[in-house]
């Protein structure tokens, strides 16, 4: 496929789209691949990086070899969600500390809308696909419950968290950002966006070479979950589609759970940089919540989450009818 650089940059445009998903739970930057009409050609190039690049590199040119991995594509594509993570983290650490009600009420409206959007995608309904969403609705519940069996910083957790949550990457309607949440690692992978960037700038060479580290973790667990998970998942979306998708009903159901924005907290830890934070927490009512619940502005906070999704489902059917 010829493309000029005014189509890169938009591809680059796509991908800002991508990241700014990819921070938010609730919102998958593959869903946004999907309605942006790039889903099946990230898919099929990310599938063409292999050890098979470099023979060809060695046989016939690095040119060569680019080309037939789809190079600039990708490096357009992950540049504009590099940039749009690099650049909203700041904003949700700062969310995260200062109005968490408001921030989780909005995450809430999206999973909410996210998993109506999801089950209406369902073509063929059966007494499989209701046990599916019934079985994974309450396995998925009793995961919010469970304490993180390791830190959400120990090297070997951080790994494992990016080998899950690439599934993000591969079927439109998950997202990454939501299962570090329910992992427990989602505001230790915040942090540590931020840490790097900000010890890039500041010259810090400690805070940049520890969140450099944890970020090589990460993307070291996602490139292997990339290539285990891919062939396997996009199996399941092509010929067990409605099964697949009962499945993601049912485990974004029962997470609910994890996003709800009033908690009690039950236990606390000490993260890298000496800050007390929650480690396990268990939802309460908003009227036994101790201080100020915000009810008001966080139905409204809810209701934007769910017209956000509302709004991106109606591009997808616009696209689909063009």
């Amino acid at each position: 496929m010829q493309r000029g650089f005014l189509d890169y940059v938009i591809i680059t445009f796509k991908g800002i789209a991508m990241g700014a998903a990819d921070v938010v739970p609730g919102v998958s930057g593959g869903t946004i691949a999907f309605i942006s009409g790039i889903y099946e050609e990230l898919i099929g190039s990310i599938d063409k990086i292999n050890l098979g690049f470099f023979k060809v590199w060695k046989q016939q040119g690095f040119k060569t070899a680019w080309t037939s991995i789809n190079g600039t594509f990708l490096l357009a594509l992950f540049s504009g969600i590099a940039v749009s993570i690099l650049s909203l983290a700041k904003l949700i650490k700062w969310l995260l500390h200062n109005e968490p009600i408001l921030l989780w009420s909005f995450f809430f409206g999206l999973v909410l809308a996210s998993i109506l959007y999801i089950a209406k995608q369902i073509k063929a309904w059966s007494g499989k696909i209701i046990v599916a969403i019934i079985v994974t609705s309450v396995l998925s519940y009793y995961i919010t419950l469970a304490e993180p069996f390791a830190s959400p910083e120990s090297p070997f957790y951080l790994l494992f968290c990016g080998f899950i949550a690439i599934i993000a990457m591969i079927l439109p309607g998950v997202s990454g950002a939501f299962i570090l949440l329910i992992l427990g690692a989602y505001q230790t992978a915040i942090e540590t966006v931020n840490n790097l960037r900000d010890g890039l700038l500041t010259g810090n060479a400690e805070l940049f070479k520890d969140a450099l580290l944890k970020f090589a973790l990460l993307g070291i667990g996602a490139i292997v979950g990339l290539k285990v998970f891919s062939k396997a998942l996009n199996w399941m979306f092509k010929h067990q589609k409605n099964l697949t998708l009962a499945i993601l009903t049912g485990f974004m159901i029962g997470s609910l759970n994890k996003i709800w924005p009033w908690k009690d907290i039950l236990k606390t830890r000490i993260n890298s940089e000496g800050e007390e934070v929650t480690l396990l927490d268990k939802s309460i009512l908003p009227s036994s919540y101790d201080g100020d619940n915000q009810m008001l502005l966080a139905i409204v906070f809810m209701l934007i989450g769910i017209a956000t999704i509302l709004v991106l489902e109606y591009f997808g059917r616009q696209k689909n009818n063009v």
